[in-house]
């Protein structure tokens, strides 16, 4: 059992603009005072520096804090997430993390060159010997996902899902609601833009810059179709981001987002968005307001943090 919403480390390790160590450990302090119990990281967040990031809180406060982690992308963006990538990963994150068993370890994308049921297999294996606790898949079909539930069960599957990327909802939400496979929203705020809080000059190294819905032709449009989210927000006398988030958790139960942030005020907004209560023609309204944003997901299909399964 978990927090309504957790938090994405993602953006602590430079995803966003420079890193700030310091700054991250009040935002992660702030996430802990706020109730945010689902801390997500991954091996490939600043090339394993995300997990020693969370290491010295995590030590601290383990009772309060469920873990999860992923492995199966590497540092290039490749995809390599078969069995003994799997056995060597989980060692490196128990290493960096500084603890014995991971609460909840994700495939972080397919491989398409290796059976899932293989994959699977070898952690099931690591859940026997007491180094996991759950399984996860992130950006899975509805068919990969059975197949994989089928190996072990599937505790929670990570995907992108927001009020405007909604690709997850015809065939893979089904299925997990199914099989009683938790969903855990990355990018819910969509990196950002829902709540136009966007730069005017992205920082080199920021990966919003490959995104083709940060491009010139996009920006503006995408923008101005944030502001309709923000009028409805200050309409309500709440902030973008807690709409946003609000409306993912109107989906049901099961839906557990992580936004990720580097501002320690923004975490406890986030975390206040569960006090937000929106009725179902209000649902109903944001989901169609929302419509038309431009430019995929990613600037190319298998690019880092794209999935052959979503993009075949």
């Amino acid at each position: 059992m978990v927090g309504a919403i957790g938090f994405g480390g993602m953006p602590l390790s430079g995803f966003y603009g420079t890193a700030d160590p310091a700054a991250a450990q009040q935002v992660l302090e702030r996430a802990l005072d706020s109730g945010v119990t689902l801390w997500d990281t991954a091996e490939v967040y600043g090339h394993g520096g995300n997990e020693e990031l969370l290491a010295p809180l995590l030590h601290q406060h383990r009772d309060r804090i469920t873990i999860a982690t992923k492995f199966g992308i590497n540092a290039d963006g490749s995809i390599a997430a078969g069995p003994d990538e799997a056995r060597c990963a989980v060692e490196g994150s128990l290493r960096r993390l500084g603890i014995d068993h991971i609460d909840l370890y994700y495939v972080h994308r397919i491989d398409p060159t290796i059976p899932i049921e293989d994959t699977v297999g070898a952690l099931a294996d690591l859940v026997a010997d007491g180094k996991v606790g759950h399984l996860g898949l992130s950006e899975a079909s509805a068919a990969t996902l059975r197949r994989a539930h089928a190996v072990h069960p599937i505790a929670a599957l990570q995907s992108e899902w927001s009020l405007w990327t909604r690709d997850l909802e015809p065939d893979v939400l089904p299925v997990a609601r199914e099989l009683g496979v938790a969903i855990v929203p990355y990018s819910p705020l969509g990196r950002g833009l829902l709540t136009a809080d966007v730069p005017d000059t992205l920082e080199d190294g920021d990966h919003r810059r490959s995104s083709p819905r940060f491009t010139a032709q996009n920006i503006e449009h995408n923008l101005a179709l944030a502001e309709v989210l923000g009028n409805f927000a200050r309409e309500r006398d709440c902030s973008a981001a807690q709409i946003a988030l609000a409306w993912l958790l109107a989906q049901g139960d099961d839906v557990i987002p992580i936004p990720g942030t580097r501002s320690a005020d923004r975490v406890r907004e986030n975390a206040d968005a569960v006090d937000v209560g929106l009725t179902a023609a209000e649902v109903e309204e944001l989901g169609a307001l929302m419509q038309g944003v431009a430019g995929a997901r990613y600037a190319r299909p298998h690019s880092y943090g794209d999935s052959p399964e979503r993009n075949a």
